[in-house]
């Protein structure tokens, strides 16, 4: 490798994490941001050497734009998704247990919140709410106007703000109510679910029309509560379900008794209670658990 090969790899690489993380943000599956990242770094090959001062900006703005014209395309087949579609998951290991907060702009609830968005709409808030890019820089993403950038982003936040789930950033409290819910699941504990579900609760399940899930969102704890309770209820003999890190915050992973990932469980929790549930059983969004 040439030296000047190795700079740029080395400033890529640097970046790595930021620009995977607006990425999937903004298109909210693993893949996709995977690919964004791929075409970003043949693009930042064929860049003119010196010429980038802003190593970062540069790079924000040729990943954000490549993963704009893609969420554009990927508009039409979203619509077309057999009941609702949920952003693919991303699981990991328990962190360092003193973290006390958690990344909202990563949770699955917000993420799939920004499905109701524009792909215009959606690239915005992101860039600007999210990792605070200015709103110059986002006009270049989108070929568009400083003032039309704001009020795309401004609408944005309007139906973020009316849209989003009800939410606590404290990771104790979110811990504590998670661990209530799967205790009462496993138990059969009707009364016991009910009580940790928030009354206005709503369950999300994304199977593709592959696996079964609810077709349409449950709403109400003694909705969610059955809901749960029957899911339990047909499991099948080996199934064991394990606490995990979901999209930054505590959820639970469902295995079958060979290991394989039936499901995960995403949770919003708010003054104690789980205000809504993202249940992902697509098997084509479980291939990264």
């Amino acid at each position: 490798m040439q030296d000047g090969d190795a700079a740029r790899l080395a400033d890529f690489e640097a970046h790595r994490a930021h620009l995977w993380g607006v990425a999937y943000r903004i298109m909210g599956t693993r893949a996709d941001a995977d690919d964004a990242l791929q075409e970003a770094w043949l693009r930042w090959q064929r860049a003119t050497p010196g010429a980038v001062e802003d190593v970062r900006a540069y790079l924000t703005t040729t990943v954000s734009r490549i993963c704009y014209d893609a969420l554009t395309s990927a508009r039409a087949r979203r619509e077309s998704y057999v009941g609702e579609w949920l952003p693919e998951p991303v699981v990991r290991e328990p962190g360092p247990e003193d973290r006390a907060t958690m990344d909202e702009s990563v949770s699955l609830a917000l993420l799939a919140v920004l499905e109701r968005l524009s792909a215009a709409e959606r690239t915005a808030f992101v860039l600007h709410d999210v990792f605070a890019v200015p709103f110059d820089e986002i006009a270049r993403v989108l070929g568009r106007s400083d003032d039309a950038v704001r009020q795309l982003a401004s609408r944005a936040r309007g139906r973020v703000r009316e849209y989003a789930p009800r939410r606590t950033g404290d990771r104790v409290a979110h811990r504590k109510a998670v661990a209530a819910f799967a205790a009462a699941a496993t138990t059969g504990d009707l009364s016991g679910l009910v009580a940790v579900l928030d009354p206005d609760v709503v369950w999300r399940a994304d199977g593709g029309g592959v696996v079964g899930a609810a077709l349409v969102p449950v709403v109400g704890a003694q909705r969610v509560a059955r809901l749960v309770r029957g899911l339990v209820e047909r499991w099948y003999a080996g199934m064991t379900s394990e606490f995990t890190e979901v999209n930054d915050a505590p959820g639970v992973v469902v295995r079958n008794a060979d290991g394989t990932v039936d499901s995960v469980l995403a949770f919003t929790v708010a003054d104690g209670r789980i205000t809504e549930v993202c249940h992902v059983r697509n098997p084509a969004k479980l291939t990264g658990v």
